[in-house]
C-alpha cells in the first residue's frame, strides 16, 4: 500500500517537472511570441524618444502703415458785401475747413470824384467867384458855407472819373483854377478766415457764389 502511494507521488512529480520544462522555459530558437506578419506590441517605455523640434515664430509682418502727415494752410476769403453773404459762404465751406472765423473790417471806398474851386479868403470873395462863373455860362455850382472847407465852390461830384475830368477841363478853359479830387468813405467789409488741412483739395469757388470775392494767405489762428 505504501509502495503504491509512493509510486503515484513520483509519477505526479515527474509529470509536473516535465510540464515545467516544456512550458516554463523560453523558446528554444529565440523566436518571437507573435505570429508572422503581425506587428509586435511594445510598451511605450520601450519606444525610442522622438527628436524635439523647436519652432521659432516669425515676427508678424507690420501691416499698419504710418499715416501721412497733413499740412495745414490758412486762407482768407472776401470781402463780402453783406453779413448774409458771409453766413452763406461759411455754411457752404463748413465741411472743407478744420476751423473758421468771421471778422469785420473798415475799408476806404471811393464814393466819387469832386470838381471844385479852392476856398477863397472870405465869404465875399467866394460869392464874387460864383458870379464870375455865371457870367461865363458855367452853372451847376454852389458855395460851401460850412464843414472843413468853407468858401469852396463845388462844381460837381461824379461817379465816373472821365466825366469829372471833362468838367474840370471846361472850367479851367474858362479861366478858373478848377481842381479834381477823389472822395472816399469808410465802409464795412466782411471776411472769412479758414484753416484747411489739405489745400490741394480746397475748392471754394464752386461753393461760394457771391461776386467780387477773392482769396489770399493769412496768419493761422
Amino acid at each position: 500500500m505504501f509502495l503504491r502511494l509512493l509510486f503515484v507521488l513520483l509519477s505526479a512529480l515527474n509529470i509536473a517537472v516535465g510540464a515545467w520544462l516544456l512550458l516554463g522555459q523560453p523558446y528554444a530558437r529565440g523566436g518571437r511570441p507573435s505570429d508572422p506578419g503581425v506587428t509586435e506590441l511594445r510598451l511605450l517605455s520601450e519606444l525610442p524618444e522622438a527628436p524635439t523640434t523647436t519652432t521659432v515664430a516669425a515676427p508678424a509682418a507690420e501691416t499698419a502703415t504710418t499715416p501721412r502727415a497733413l499740412s495745414y494752410s490758412c486762407v482768407a476769403l472776401g470781402p463780402f458785401a453783406t453779413p448774409q453773404d458771409l453766413r452763406n459762404a461759411r455754411q457752404a465751406l463748413t465741411a472743407q475747413a478744420t476751423r473758421m472765423r468771421s471778422r469785420q473790417e473798415q475799408a476806404s471806398q471811393t464814393s466819387g470824384w469832386w470838381v471844385y474851386l479852392p476856398a477863397a479868403g472870405s465869404r465875399a470873395q467866394a460869392l464874387e467867384q460864383a458870379r464870375q462863373l455865371g457870367a461865363h455860362q458855367i452853372g451847376d455850382y454852389f458855395v460851401v458855407s460850412s464843414g472843413d472847407q468853407p468858401n469852396t465852390i463845388s462844381l460837381g461830384l461824379f461817379k465816373d472819373p472821365a466825366n469829372a475830368r471833362k468838367r474840370r477841363d471846361e472850367v479851367v478853359a474858362a479861366g478858373f483854377p478848377a481842381r479834381m479830387s477823389e472822395r472816399s468813405e469808410s465802409v464795412p467789409e466782411y471776411w472769412l478766415d479758414l484753416v484747411i488741412a489739405d489745400s490741394s483739395r480746397f475748392d471754394w469757388r464752386s461753393r461760394v457764389h457771391a461776386s467780387g470775392i477773392g482769396s489770399h494767405s493769412t496768419g493761422c489762428f
